[in-house]
């Protein structure tokens, strides 16, 4: 193979010749035909100009250099041509023209070779030229029945993964919602060990029910705290500390752990929500909380109450009047903490008392509205078995939630004559 230029008008003749040159010098199918393409997408602006364009082929040089160059130059184009998204990427040079190198078989096979001017034509060319768009048309064929199994296979194996993927999926929600439950199972355990069974007293029936704001996390500042004092009077104890979660249940068990220490210290009912703050504020920067609290006296139903920021009592008499006792105060953690005074009351027998946090009130965003519900639904419920009245209550509330939070419901009705 020697190096020579043809002059080439038409794509067909250009075409001709790449395939030719390509197939002398032994280049596989595959990049005779990329070039060939990639020469002729090159020049076809210009041979649609009815302007010429030059080919020239400098055969490899083995040792120093085993490639095939192909340099097609465009003397007359006005500027230079696009070598973007060839099939066969070229270098561009210094004027308007495009340079392929091609590494070729080391040796080159030697082929004959037909005449420059068959070459140039285009015009049926000599014998073979068929043979090779053939040949070429086989690869493409061949190439693209490869492309389809491949495809085919990848789509089997997505396929399989896939199905691998999901049955994984599945065995991981799967163990998700076993965590999800293990965790519920020990918050719960938890919440079981921080809650007080209801104090069983003479005179006195008490029930409590909890409800979480999420269901998979049922724990948070919602406490209350129930025992008997040394005198026989029974105190209760009703938190609602800001937050969620376990941060919250500690602030809000500190608060019961301070109250039950100062009221079994003997400290008056007045003192002990600003003392507590008092307490607490030495190493809880951060706590901020509502309480209530309650003094029963089981014997004669004499009820004390005290209240930092928290809402009203609710107290629902045997002939099913209702009243809000209402205490002015300021919880934990806020501005001038304490309870500005004592609320004095009577439970007679068959009244009941409602203690609860906001969450049972607030569940529609409007607290006063909250509270005329729960006197009605306290009023309808008053006569069941006390342990199915805080339950009763909440789900009355509840019936449509848009600000869900934590509810503690806490029911005190006294029996006897």
């Amino acid at each position: 193979m020697k190096r020579q230029t043809t002059t080439h008008h038409s794509l067909a003749g250009l075409r001709a010749t790449v395939r030719r040159l390509a197939h002398r010098a032994g280049l596989s199918v595959e990049i005779r035909y990329r070039l060939a393409l990639s020469a002729t997408r090159v020049a076809a602006e210009e041979l649609a100009a009815g302007r010429p364009v030059f080919l020239e082929t400098v055969p490899p040089s083995p040792p120093e250099d085993c490639r095939l160059t192909v340099r097609l130059h465009l003397p007359y184009a006005p500027h230079r041509p696009s070598l973007e998204g060839l099939p066969l990427p070229a270098e561009r040079t210094p004027g308007p023209a495009a340079v392929w190198r091609v590494p070729t078989p080391s040796p080159a096979p030697r082929r004959s070779s037909p005449s420059p001017a068959a070459e140039a034509s285009g015009d049926g060319g000599p014998p073979g030229l068929v043979e090779l768009l053939e040949e070429e048309l086989g690869a493409a064929v061949e190439r693209l029945d490869a492309l389809a199994a491949e495809h085919q296979r990848l789509k089997h194996e997505m396929a399989e993964t896939n199905s691998g993927v999901l049955a994984l999926y599945v065995q991981l929600e799967e163990r998700d919602e076993q965590l999800r439950q293990a965790h519920g199972r020990i918050l719960r355990q938890l919440e079981d060990a921080l809650r007080p069974p209801p104090v069983r007293v003479p005179g006195l029936e008490m029930a409590v029910h909890y409800e979480p704001a999420e269901k998979h996390a049922p724990t948070g500042g919602d406490l209350y705290d129930w025992f008997v004092l040394p005198d026989g009077t029974v105190h209760i104890t009703v938190v609602d500390a800001l937050g969620h979660g376990l941060t919250s249940t500690r602030s809000a068990l500190n608060v019961t752990h301070a109250v039950r220490t100062l009221a079994l210290e003997g400290h008056p009912v007045e003192s002990i929500v600003a003392r507590t703050d008092e307490v607490l504020a030495t190493f809880d920067h951060e706590l901020m909380a509502t309480v209530q609290l309650v003094r029963l006296d089981p014997v004669s139903g004499g009820l004390v109450l005290a209240n930092g920021s928290h809402p009203p009592a609710l107290l629902v008499r045997a002939d099913g009047a209702t009243e809000l006792l209402e205490v002015r105060g300021r919880g934990i953690g806020f501005p001038l903490p304490g309870s500005e005074r004592l609320l004095r009351e009577r439970l007679a027998p068959g009244d009941l008392l409602v203690l609860y946090t906001d969450g049972l009130t607030e569940s529609r965003r409007d607290p006063r509205e909250g509270e005329e519900r729960l006197a009605k639904a306290a009023r309808r419920h008053r006569h069941l078995p006390i342990e199915e009245v805080p339950a009763a209550i909440a789900a009355e509330m509840h019936t449509v939630i848009l600000h869900p939070d934590d509810t503690v419901a806490l029911t005190v009705r006294r029996s006897g004559g």
